[in-house]
This record gives C-alpha cells, structure tokens and sequence, in this order.
C-alpha cells in the first residue's frame, strides 16, 4: 500500500507518517467483488480533491465504461486528469466544470451523461472554517448534496455513495451536523426509490490537501511553532488509497440508505504525532497548545448514539442507519446558525 511521506527539514529525507502514528495498514482477506462499476458510466464529484482523485484512479482498475471528474476547481480537475489519463488538456469529456450548488447546471449534466454509479465526494470539510461561515457548510453540504441526489434520481442513477464523516456521528459543529443532513438526505431519497443510495463514514485520511501532518511538516520545516489543540486530542487517520478502497468496497454490499461505517482502527493521540514528527524530521519546533476550537471534539466518533455497529458481510465495515430526512424540510433558511433543522439535526 502506497505510503504518505514529507521531506525532512533538511530537504532531502523522507518520514514514514505511518509509522510516526503507529498505524498499521488494515489487512483484510475479503475482497468483495465490485460488478456495480465494470462496463459503467462513472461520476465522481469532487473529483479534484484528494478523496475523489484517488478515488477515480481506483474505479479504473475496474473497468467501468467511462469515469466522469467533476469539480468547481479548474486546476484540480487538470490535475485529476493527469493522474487518471495520463494527460491535463481539458479538451475532453471526461473532465466537467460545475458547481454542485448551482441545481440546474448539475441536473443538465446528469440527464446528458447519464450516470449510472455516481461517487459523491464534493464538501466542504475544515471544521473551523465552517464555525465562521455556516451558511457556506450549508449551501455546499445540504443543499449541493440536495442538488446531487435530486439530478440523481431524475437521471435514473442506480447506485449512489455519498462521503461522509466522522463528525456526522453526535455532531457538535457546522461540519458535523451539515454532513449529518446529507446522510439523512441520502437516507431518504434511497427509501423513496429503493435505490442503493448510501452514504460512507470515516475519519481523517493521512495527506490529504489541508489535513494534519503536511501542515505540521511545513510548520516544522519553518522552524515555526506545531499547533496542537489540546495534549489528550485524538483523531482516527487511514490513509487516502485505504479510505478509497473500503468505500468502494462498501458501495459493494450496501442496503439502500444505509451508513457503512469503516473501520480505521485505534485513535491516535495528535500530541505524539507531532513530538514525533518535530523529532523525525530534525526541526526544532515548539508544540503549543491553542485550546479546542468552538465545535470541536477532544475525541471523536465513528458510531454515534443509538446507532448499531453490526458487521454481517465485511470485517472491516459497520452497517449503521439514520433517520431520513424529506428534502423538503431543507430549505435555506434565513440565518443558519438559527435553522431549527440544522440545531437539531
């Protein structure tokens, strides 16, 4: 399995981060068969970020008939199409510019490609971006999901994997509650056409754009403080071709409206991956502690209260359910942080 590393601070070493947070890849021998995407048209959304680029570069391993990137983000789109199809001209159909909040436009382009498995990765993700811009988590993560999951049905889509988080389960923050909604919007939209319509839970993934340790790494090769919000924080980490591989194996033996849940192992303290990381790198890097920041966990949950944590086919994937949610009580309301179905959800 690939293995995220940075430079040392000396530019030329690298660090096994797996081995700094004392993970071991997740070794399973069931893998199940995956014929929902061979010989199929494919859409990932948000596909330029680091979720849904692995995860178009996995599905071509299974042979679907086309894969479909789309992304708000030109040069993240350009990039994806490098990786995938060896090229970044963005000539070609394979590459679609759209916003996932603008509904007509991504209903245009659902009833002209014709999906038949759509991978819905497109969200906003930084917690304490979203505790400052509400409005924002609830424009992109309800209603672009909203959008995703309505284009879907009228496009006849068959199967559908909506990403989720950690932080759906109990949430406590914009984030949290916004990806919460989505689940239960996905939940509903699968009971109303016994579609398998799904969502994927987990947690953080080593190395993706934004995450963790390559934000320690540039703050250790500046020789600058590692901000560290409390000593006893824990977060759960995988890394992103493992996250990638579970979700699609879970797309695999899903029921209509489920939550499969993967299994990321133990939680990692945050305080021993930078001591770690500060010595295995050579830097000289003060750890300060900042404080939790407003919606924030000090530890988080994979299976949140009165959900279930059974694993009938998969050892590795927890099947959960969650109340579904009518797209019509979603509308946008006036203020966000004052939504009744958002305080609630």
């Amino acid at each position: 399995m690939p293995v995220f590393s940075v430079p040392g601070s000396d530019g030329s070493a690298h660090i096994d981060i797996e081995t700094l947070i004392g993970k071991q890849p997740l070794e399973t021998d069931l893998e199940l068969a995956v014929d929902f995407v061979r010989g199929q048209t494919v859409l990932v959304t948000g596909a330029g970020g680091s979720i849904g680029s692995e995860l178009c570069q996995q599905l071509m391993r299974y042979e679907p008939s086309e894969i479909i990137m789309l992304d708000r983000d030109e040069s993240a789109l350009q990039q994806v199409q490098v990786a995938v199809a060896g090229h970044g001209l963005l000539d070609t159909q394979d590459v679609v510019l759209a916003d996932i909040r603008d509904a007509e436009t991504i209903r245009r382009v659902f009833l002209s490609r014709r999906p038949d498995v759509v991978f819905h990765a497109a969200a906003l993700k930084h917690l304490p971006m979203l505790e400052q811009y509400p409005d924002e988590g609830w424009k992109t993560n309800v209603l672009g999901t909203r959008n995703v999951l309505a284009a879907a049905v009228d496009a006849g889509v068959r199967t559908l994997v909506n990403i989720s988080t950690d932080k759906a389960a109990d949430p406590t923050s914009v984030l949290g509650r916004t990806k919460r909604i989505a689940e239960r919007l996905t939940a509903w939209t699968a009971a109303e056409t016994g579609r398998d319509f799904v969502s994927v839970r987990f947690g953080n993934v080593l190395g993706s754009r934004g995450s963790m340790v390559p934000l320690f790494a540039d703050l250790i090769r500046s020789g600058r403080p590692v901000t560290v919000t409390h000593p006893d924080a824990t977060r759960y980490f995988m890394s992103i071709p493992e996250a990638c591989h579970l979700v699609i194996q879970a797309a695999a033996i899903a029921q209509p409206g489920e939550v499969l849940v993967l299994d990321m192992g133990a939680p990692v303290r945050i305080l021993d991956v930078a001591r770690r990381m500060v010595q295995a790198m050579g830097g000289s890097s003060d750890i300060v502690f900042t404080g939790l920041r407003p919606g924030e966990k000090l530890h988080e949950d994979l299976i949140g209260r009165g959900e279930t944590e059974r694993r009938p086919v998969h050892p590795k994937i927890s099947h959960a359910s969650v109340p579904p949610l009518a797209p019509a009580e979603v509308d946008e309301p006036a203020r966000i942080d004052t939504a009744p179905i958002l305080l609630a959800a």
